[in-house]
C-alpha cells in the first residue's frame, strides 16, 4: 500500500462513532427530529428535496432544489449547491485549502460585492475522492455570517467555526464542534 493510501486509511479508521449506535450522551430526538448520531461514517451523500436558500443580507447568493447534503455521524449536514444555482460572480478564490479524508482536497471562496467582503465563507471539492464525485460541481457555505434556510427552516451554524454543518430544528445533537468533541 502506498504512503498516501496508508495515511488515508489511518485517518478513516480513527473514528469510534460510525452511526451504528448512539453514544450515551446523545440527545434523544423529539418527534419529527433525526439524530445526527444515526448518520453514517463514512458519510452518505443524499439529495435534498427541500429548497435551499443562501442570503447575504438583502442579496440572494444561491437558491436551489438540487442540493446535495452530506450526512456524517455527529455532524449536522453540510449542503452542497450546484454552481449553476449560485451567483458565482460574487465568489472569488480564497487562499489556503484543506483535506477531508472522505471528500478530498478543498478549495475556499470569499464573497465579494461592492465594498463588502466575507473571507473563506464557502468551499468546494473540484476533484473529490471516489464516492464523493457528485460534489465536483458544487459549493458549500458556512452559515455563520449568512442567512440560510432549508425548506424555509432557519439554519444555525455548527459550533466550533471549523465545520460547515447547518443545524435546523429537525435535528438532535449534540453536534461535533462543541468543547470536548475532538474525538467524536
Amino acid at each position: 500500500m502506498d504512503t498516501n493510501a496508508t495515511r488515508l486509511a489511518a485517518a478513516r479508521a480513527q473514528w469510534q462513532w460510525r452511526g451504528r449506535s448512539r453514544p450515551p450522551f446523545a440527545d434523544a430526538p423529539a418527534p419529527g427530529q433525526t439524530s445526527v448520531w444515526d448518520f453514517p461514517r463514512p458519510p452518505q451523500l443524499a439529495r435534498e428535496p427541500r429548497e435551499v436558500v443562501v442570503r447575504w443580507g438583502a442579496l440572494e447568493v444561491a437558491r436551489t432544489q438540487r442540493a446535495w447534503r452530506v450526512l456524517e455521524t455527529a455532524h449536522p449536514p453540510s449542503y452542497y449547491l450546484p454552481w449553476a444555482d449560485v451567483a458565482r460572480h460574487l465568489l472569488l478564490p480564497a487562499s489556503g485549502g484543506s483535506f477531508c479524508e472522505w471528500k478530498g482536497p478543498a478549495s475556499y471562496w470569499s464573497l465579494v460585492e461592492g465594498g463588502r467582503h466575507l473571507t473563506r465563507v464557502a468551499w468546494s471539492y473540484p476533484q473529490p475522492l471516489a464516492g464523493a464525485e457528485p460534489l465536483a460541481d458544487t459549493v458549500a457555505f458556512y452559515p455563520a455570517d449568512l442567512q440560510c434556510t432549508v425548506g424555509g427552516l432557519p439554519v444555525v451554524a455548527q459550533p466550533g467555526g471549523f465545520y460547515g454543518g447547518w443545524i435546523t430544528p429537525d435535528l438532535a445533537g449534540p453536534f461535533k464542534g462543541v468543547p470536548g468533541s475532538q474525538s467524536w
